[in-house]
This record gives C-alpha cells, structure tokens and sequence, in this order.
C-alpha cells in the first residue's frame, strides 16, 4: 500500500520546506540554529501541516543524531523508559533525538520522565503542540526549551507546494497531468494554510480526473471544490482556535464592525457550532449594547431562539439578523462596568448591614429605642420618588453606574436630573 502522497513529497532539506520564513529563510534564528549543528530542547508551536514533523526529520538528517518519534496521544511511560534504554548504545551514537507530538496529551509525570535526560543532554526534545505550550506544557520543560511559533502557510506558499505534487505525480505515474485555471489557486486557497491538506487534495483531485483519450489526465476545477470542501476552515471546539475564533466574533460586534462579524459567524455556522453562536452573541447584546438600546435584548433574544427552533441551516438568517444588528446598534457598558464595580465591593467584604428602613421587618424589638421601619414609599411622592438611603451605611456614597454617552441614556439622566433638582436632592451623574 503506497503511502499518502504528502509522506512520499516530504521536504529533505530546509529550503524545500514551504512558508517558515520567519523561521527558516537565510539568516534567521531558527535556520542559523540548525545550521550550527549544536541542537538546544525545542518546543514547535502552530497548526497541523506546516512542517513540524518534517523539520524535526531535516534536523535528526542533518546532525547525524537517531531519530526517536513519540504521539502525545498513544504513547505511554514505558514508552519512554524504552527510549532512555537506548541512551549511549549502538543504535544511538550521537545522541538520542526525540520528537515529541502532540505533548499537550502527555501528563505531568510523563513530561517529568524526560527531565533528567533532558538537562544531561543524553536526549535532546523536539516537542510540537498545536495547543499554546504556556497553558499546556509542564513549566520545568518549558524552562529547559526554546518555543519556535509556526504559522499557517500563506496562500503562494501552498501554490508552489500544490504545482510540485502535480509535478511528481505527472513523473511517479509516466503520463501528463494538466489543471484547469483556477484548481492550483483554489487549492492552495481552500487548504486553510496546511499543505498537507494542499497535497492530499491535489492526490484526491488527479485520482478523479478526467482520462485522456491520450492517456494523460485533466483536473478539473470542480473536483477541486468538491474534494477541498471546507478545508479551509481549522476549527477544534477543545483548543486555541475555538476561543479564537470566538474572541474574533464578540470583538468583532462590539467592535461595530457587521463585515468582519458575519465572516465570523459564517466559521461558526459551518462547523456547526450554533450553541456558541447563540451565547456569544446574547452576552454581546447585553454587555456591548446594553442601555445604549435595551430593546436590542428580547429582539436578539428571539433570534436565538427561532435558531434554536429550526436548526442549521436555515438558523444562519435569525442569527445574521441579530448579529450585524448587534453591530450596527450604538453600544454602551454601563450597565457591565456598574455590576462588576459591584461585585469587586462585595468580594473585598464591603458590604455592611442593609438599611432599618429596607428590611423586611414590621416590629422591634424591646431594646429598639427607636421604633419603626422610617420606610418611604416611592409612589406616595411627587414624580414617584422621594431621597432615601438604599446602600448599605459603608457604601452610602458609592456610585456603580455612570450614564453612557449615547442619546438612550442621556435621555434617562436628563429625566432624572430634572427630577432630583426640583426635589432639592443632588443629581447623580
């Protein structure tokens, strides 16, 4: 069984890896590192197919070391034990290189089993992780390794790796492989910045073209689309690129922005993820809009809801009516910073007894000199309020809520401005 085409194109050497360049071009860090020969623990940080692999392969070639490879996924202790058994024996004259996958699955005493070896140099770590290594990656290796961040390849990048896997194919296989216009660039487009899906597409796209008469084959630009199909897309509802991509909408509506905060839901939608569609998008009408335009909370609260009700797909148009109305709307926290002041009060223990006249009490007791609730209705007042104490005495001139600057709430405090004047009492701001 003949391997993936992307295994049997693998890069042999740094300049045939494709996209890095801030990494591997002439002269920078990475690339004078590996050229050195003198290898430091590394740990590669970014999305699948963008060489990781291949680069630790390149590295174990090029300082003559054993290459040893591990997944975080399957691998286990004794795994590792059976590696360390290995140090400074035949099978491993110049040092173990060991290339870590996917080490964010390792646990913490797994990851401690590498340490000793790792500061003797008897191994020498290549970690990957398409998770952030800070938040994953036991802090002791951490200390111990140098993080080298990839990137996703860039689209011109994934263009040239695309025109090579129809080049090799056109060789491997003696006969003429031509694309439409159009199929390399939709390819390299569509493959989200992974070429290995780039190269896996092109294999797929050549294996269903059309034959010949002459015998060579023609790759049509429609099998590439129904082959690519949402490769562009990376999204993982456990790691980074979920919250990111979540980040992105949310900061995207509170942003204003209805373009950039479609584009987004449109990612959410096509990984099927509605339920985070449908809480980002209520907290945002709530805590990004908020007073500036109450009403903007049952109406999106509706939009979930008939979401909610008939499903994907049709729940894209409720919702890209609630998001580019949350965009649009003018925006205001006031209401979000008023409940967090008050709840930053309440956790540093400022609080204090509730006033006499807020209880729910009707009686006092025999040692209350002074008798009664002294409460005030409102209603019983001109313009339905009257001054009285509602804060507790510690917060009694604490102020959490500050009016925002959009014509609802300056509208709201100019009401109550004329109210509280006329009352002889000071107007809040």
């Amino acid at each position: 069984m003949a391997a993936p085409l992307a295994d049997r194109l693998r890069p042999k050497t740094l300049d045939e890896i494709v996209g890095q360049h801030h990494l591997l071009d002439e002269g920078r860090p990475l690339r004078r590192i590996i050229e050195s020969g003198e290898i430091p623990n590394m740990v590669f940080y970014g999305p699948s197919g963008v060489g990781k692999t291949t680069l630790a392969s390149i590295i174990a070639r090029r300082t003559k070391r054993r290459l040893f490879k591990l997944n975080g996924t399957t691998a286990s202790t004794a795994d590792i034990r059976s590696i360390i058994g290995r140090i400074n024996t035949f099978e491993a004259p110049n040092g173990i290189l060991l290339y870590l996958d996917e080490i964010q699955y390792f646990n913490k005493k797994q990851q401690q089993t590498l340490l000793e070896f790792i500061e003797d140099g008897s191994i020498t770590l290549i970690a990957s992780t398409t998770e952030n290594p800070y938040f994953y990656v036991y802090g002791a290796i951490l200390s111990r390794s140098t993080v080298f961040e990839f990137k996703p390849v860039e689209k011109k990048d994934a263009a040239a790796a695309v025109r090579r896997a129809l080049r090799f194919l056109s060789d491997e296989q003696h006969r003429k492989i031509t694309a439409e216009d159009g199929v390399e660039d939709y390819i390299a487009s569509a493959c989200g910045g992974d070429v290995r899906k780039a190269i896996n597409a092109v294999e797929l796209s050549v294996l269903s073209g059309d034959a010949e008469e002459d015998g060579s084959c023609r790759v049509t630009l429609q099998a590439a689309r129904e082959l690519t199909q949402r490769s562009a897309m990376r999204y993982d509802r456990a790691g980074d690129e979920h919250y990111d991509i979540l980040s992105a909408f949310q900061k995207s509506m509170r942003g204003s922005d209805p373009d950039a905060s479609v584009h987004y839901l449109a990612r959410l939608l096509e990984a099927g993820d509605l339920p985070s569609v449908c809480r980002r998008l209520m907290v945002c009408a709530c805590e990004d809009v908020g007073l500036a335009y109450p009403q903007i909370i049952p109406i999106v609260k509706s939009a979930v809801d008939a979401a909610l009700q008939v499903g994907l797909p049709e729940a894209r148009i409720p919702l890209a009516d609630a998001v580019i109305l949350v965009s649009i709307a003018p925006k205001s926290n006031s209401a979000y910073c008023a409940v967090d002041a008050a709840i930053a009060d309440i956790r540093a223990g400022r609080s204090g007894p509730i006033p006499r006249q807020l209880q729910n009490k009707h009686f006092d007791g025999a040692d209350n000199s002074h008798k009664g609730q002294f409460y005030k209705y409102p209603h019983d007042f001109p313009n339905h309020w009257t001054q009285q104490q509602y804060l507790p005495d510690e917060l009694k001139d604490r102020t959490y809520y500050h009016f925002g600057d959009n014509k609802t709430e300056r509208a709201y405090k100019g009401y109550w401005y004329e109210i509280k004047k006329h009352s002889g009492a000071k107007p809040s701001d």
